[in-house]
């Protein structure tokens, strides 16, 4: 009887653990059949295809017998995360996408099929160089759009590797695609969600003064300013970049308003771009008490933003509060447009935006030629560097371009990112 028993035991165990390994593979089959099949196809199929720049320009190509890059070195670089590599090193790449649309696998067959296709994207890759040319070895993202149709013209993250040459040595951070996959302290572009939230919440706004002499303190803790702007209105507290008086207004505002158009406004959120999770930014959840809600409605404290989220924001106040979601792969619809902010707000910012260039931005960099709206950021990050952002749009319906422009540890905002974004704006006006 003891012996029956044990093999009983024994007979369910090892049936117990062929239904566990069975539940395993069909969990990692359902998970990973695809790779194991394209893993397969890419040597074994007689699939082809190619992507395109809006100009006709082949950045990628393969065929059974070949995997291709642009000829030209400087397009590879420049298109890197735009397109990953056929190994998925990035994990935002357009080729990867691509290289399983063409194969088309079948979950319940487990099979591919044979299929010639291309793809064009949006993307100008011209623009591509200017950008990263600009960049000057620099880490950094560039973004930009056109917010009246949506396209993405131009994604540039440093560093880069080439993706033909199999011996180069990979810089640190070269994987990762600054644009869509991380998140940075955003220092003072972050104002303009501040202001966007004052506009609509202090009726008084544009009656009020707010001063500075170059510090202010709440509740023992002193909020440091980087200049002396004595008394001076909102839109001049913009232009100032004052923190000074954005601490004030995101006092005001209290931290449970500010919480609201933060996540309104999507940067909280993981967002979708032709299939490509981006990353989430961070805004302080729990209660922080008024100094540190000061210090987080200047954009510092724990804030993060990707810059893909911001390229969003300002392209809807740049739409009259409409958002036409950015793609980067060329799309036979019609984009998908939203209601993002209230016309009047999206007004308001623009108006604030283009006081910014004519009483501060323009005196220092010649954007001549340029209908530009904008906000510069110098985001510190305790170490003593800053990153340095650039963000806004054209004011031009024959070029409704928006941008955002981030150098990692750059400094100065105007300097180092607006400079960047100048080269690319001029480019982009004169194509």
């Amino acid at each position: 009887m003891k012996k029956i028993t044990s093999r009983a035991v024994s007979v369910l165990l090892i049936a117990a653990l062929v239904i566990a390994g069975m539940g395993l593979y069909i969990g990692r089959y359902i998970f990973h059949g695809e790779d194991w099949a394209l893993f397969f196809s890419g040597a074994n199929s007689d699939s082809t295809g190619v992507i395109k720049d809006r100009n006709g320009v082949v950045l990628a190509s393969f065929s059974p017998d070949e995997k291709l890059y642009a000829d030209d070195q400087l397009t590879r670089l420049a298109d890197y995360h735009v397109l990953g590599d056929y190994w998925g090193r990035t994990g935002s790449g357009i080729l990867s996408r691509f290289q399983s649309g063409v194969y088309n696998f079948n979950l319940l067959t487990g099979t591919t099929k044979v299929s010639s296709s291309k793809m064009t994207l949006n993307i100008d890759s011209e623009l591509n160089k200017v950008a990263y040319n600009a960049l000057g070895g620099r880490k950094g993202a560039v973004l930009l759009s056109n917010y009246k149709t949506g396209e993405i013209l131009s994604l540039v993250s440093t560093p880069v590797v080439d993706p033909a040459d199999q011996n180069a040595e990979v810089p640190e951070g070269a994987y990762i695609n600054r644009c869509l996959s991380a998140a940075f302290v955003p220092g003072s572009v972050f104002k303009l969600v501040t202001a966007a939230a004052a506009i609509e919440n202090i009726p008084d706004l544009y009656d009020r003064s707010f001063y500075c002499e170059g510090e202010y303190d709440i509740a023992g803790v002193k909020i440091k300013c980087s200049g002396t702007h004595y008394t001076q209105t909102f839109e001049q507290a913009m232009a100032n970049s004052c923190n000074c008086a954005f601490a004030q207004v995101a006092v005001m505002l209290g931290q449970d308003t500010m919480k609201k158009y933060v996540q309104q406004y999507g940067f909280l959120d993981s967002q979708k771009i032709n299939g490509i999770r981006t990353a989430r930014g961070s805004y302080p959840q729990d209660f922080i008490g008024d100094p540190e809600l000061a210090w987080s409605g200047i954009g510092q404290s724990t804030d993060l933003i990707s810059p893909y989220s911001m390229l969003r924001f300002v392209s809807a106040v740049a739409n009259d509060g409409v958002l036409c979601e950015p793609s980067i792969v060329k799309e036979d619809s019609a984009p998908e447009k939203t209601r993002f902010m209230k016309a009047d707000t999206a007004d308001k910012l623009k108006q604030l935006m283009s006081y910014n260039v004519s009483s501060h931005y323009a005196q220092r960099m010649d954007f001549s030629g340029l209908n530009l709206c904008a906000k510069t950021g110098t985001a510190e990050l305790g170490n003593g560097t800053s990153h340095a952002w650039f963000t806004g749009f054209l004011d031009d319906e024959a070029h409704p371009y928006a941008f955002v422009v981030l150098v990692e540890q750059g400094g100065s905002g105007l300097s180092a990112a607006g400079s960047v974004a100048n080269s690319l704006l001029q480019a982009a006006v004169n194509r």
